[in-house]
């Protein structure tokens, strides 16, 4: 971390590490530092001389271990940590830059002004603090990082020429110019943080393909993992710089297998987006997947990260899965594979894992729900529902009624279920609510209400199945989920699904419901009952 000093006439030098408000200091930093330089820093919020900063900002001052009176600065950062202190300050400076945009609007020129010394110290420090950690930057991001210093610059010195004239008029002939340099600063800033981050994937990247060693190849996947993690864009950049063959590779060396489990989880992360699923095609990713799944040598962590790829690449929220042709080829391999880890999970991440990717195969081809019936996976998904060990949260319990509403449109379907005591089952799922109120949770329970109500829609159209509903009180239940916004946690797709699962049921027996639901829930259009039941919350004031 570099440090900045000032002379103050024949003091010691004083040693400084500028923390502005917006940034907290990581807990791995130790500092020591006298009261005199605390309160110089507490003035210095509220009061910036713009010569001072840009002093401060320009000349580093290497530490020395005898100093006493200085602020010493000590952490030892790997490249995981630079670059999450890199990207924080980045995300700094672009919520200044769009704050600016603001203020200029409205006028006030003295906040616009303090933002931008505050936006230059930030870019400065930024530049500084990359370039201690960084190795063989390019002269393309030298020549970026000095564009952008000299744009932040031109751009306080508007600002100042603003607040030393009264002159609206003035002010008024500045501001288009003041506007553009603002746009070409956030440009400038965009391209260096691209280059930055592609340049640091590109170096991860290396290390994997060209170190022999464990421990180093351990390390840039894990910060490669990092970077997944920050967003979109930057697994866009890692796909495009060739990062899904690289990992890849990783996969098909046994001398790494310790490795899989975290190749794979990072494999996942960048198959979010279109790059990386291109990619995983070009390198025949699937083969290798449906590999690692079917071989038992493997531990069970590295078949349910595998599980994981599978159903990110299959999630029916993508919408460009169309190029996975060579899914399809190792499709019951891969099914085959996924009910066995499903039968045998050790634990409920695992179950949910392997039960995800079932769920979304579902979705991707009807073939799959052909190929689960004959696995027998409804009574290995029914019995696993029964140990609260592994089905063990609504998001295990949304997955596995995701198959069963996707299976149920097969005939077949009925008979399982009924030996499986599976509409019991769906009962309790519709009862289904959230322990913590967490606002993933709830829409997790909501998806689980809604699907076992399709569930027994569909399969209530078999005599038997549907006899058992009736038994098992599903028509009350159904029809206190329509009356009750509350027991549906107001959710219409519940509704919709609720009133269809009634209307089926109060087919095969008219006799469980009394006149008043008859006529309300099932007699008229179902978009009336809908707009009836929608509107049966009353305000009293």
């Amino acid at each position: 971390m570099q440090m900045y000093g000032i002379a103050g006439g024949n003091s010691k030098v004083v040693l400084l590490y500028l923390i502005l408000p917006s940034l907290s200091l990581p807990s791995s930093m130790h500092l020591i530092q006298m009261d005199s330089v605390q309160r110089w820093m507490e003035d210095l919020k509220l009061m910036t001389d713009c010569e001072c900063m840009c002093i401060l900002q320009s000349k580093p001052i290497s530490i020395e271990k005898d100093e006493q009176n200085e602020l010493i600065l000590s952490s030892q950062y790997s490249t995981c940590d630079n670059l999450q202190l890199l990207l924080k300050r980045a995300w700094i400076i672009s919520t200044e830059l769009t704050r600016i945009a603001q203020k200029l609007e409205k006028n006030r020129w003295q906040r616009v002004h303090s933002m931008t010394v505050r936006v230059n110290c930030h870019v400065r420090s930024m530049i500084n603090e990359y370039n201690t950690f960084t190795r063989n930057s390019s002269e393309e991001m030298h020549q970026f990082e000095k564009l952008l210093l000299d744009k932040c610059s031109e751009f306080t010195a508007f600002t100042e020429r603003c607040i030393q004239t009264e002159d609206e008029q003035i002010r008024k002939s500045m501001k288009s110019s003041i506007n553009e340099t603002l746009t070409n600063v956030a440009q400038y800033f965009g391209q260096l943080i691209e280059l930055v981050l592609t340049h640091e994937a590109q170096n991860l990247l290396r290390q994997i393909e060209l170190s022999d060693s464990m421990y180093i190849t351990e390390s840039a996947i894990s910060s490669l993992f990092s970077l997944t993690q920050e967003g979109s864009h930057l697994c866009r950049i890692i796909a495009k710089e060739g990062g899904v063959v690289a990992l890849f590779k990783i996969c098909r060396q046994d001398c790494f297998r310790c490795l899989y489990p975290q190749t794979l989880r990072t494999l996942a992360s960048i198959c979010c987006v279109e790059e990386g699923m291109y990619q995983l095609e070009k390198v025949d990713g699937i083969l290798c997947l449906a590999d690692i799944l079917t071989d038992n040598s493997h531990s069970e962590a590295t078949h349910a990260e595998a599980a994981a790829v599978i159903a990110q690449i299959t999630s029916p929220h993508l919408t460009f899965t169309q190029h996975l042709s060579s899914f399809l080829e190792n499709m019951e391999e891969i099914v085959t594979a996924l009910v066995k880890l499903c039968q045998e999970a050790s634990s409920g991440e695992v179950f949910l894992l392997a039960s995800a990717a079932l769920a979304n195969i579902t979705f991707f081809d009807t073939m799959a729900c052909e190929i689960l019936l004959q696995l027998n996976a409804m009574k290995i998904l029914l019995a696993a529902c029964s140990d609260k060990h592994i089905v063990d949260t609504p998001y295990s319990r949304d997955q596995v009624v995701t198959i069963l509403a996707n299976m149920s449109v097969l005939d077949q379907c009925a008979s399982e279920i009924i030996q499986g005591n599976g509409v019991q089952l769906l009962m309790e799922m519709l009862f289904e609510r959230s322990s913590s109120g967490n606002s993933a949770e709830v829409a997790a329970c909501e998806r689980v209400q809604q699907k076992s109500a399709v569930t027994l829609a569909r399969l209530s159209r078999d005599p038997e199945v549907a006899d058992a509903a009736v038994k098992l009180s599903c028509i009350p239940r159904l029809i206190k989920l329509c009356r009750s916004p509350t027991e549906r946690n107001n959710s219409d797709s519940v509704l919709v699904a609720c009133l269809a699962a009634l209307r089926r049921l109060a087919v095969m027996s008219p006799e469980g419901l009394e006149d008043s639901d008859f006529q309300q829930l099932v007699k008229p259009r179902l978009v009336d009952s809908f707009l009836l039941c929608t509107n049966m919350e009353e305000s009293f004031v």
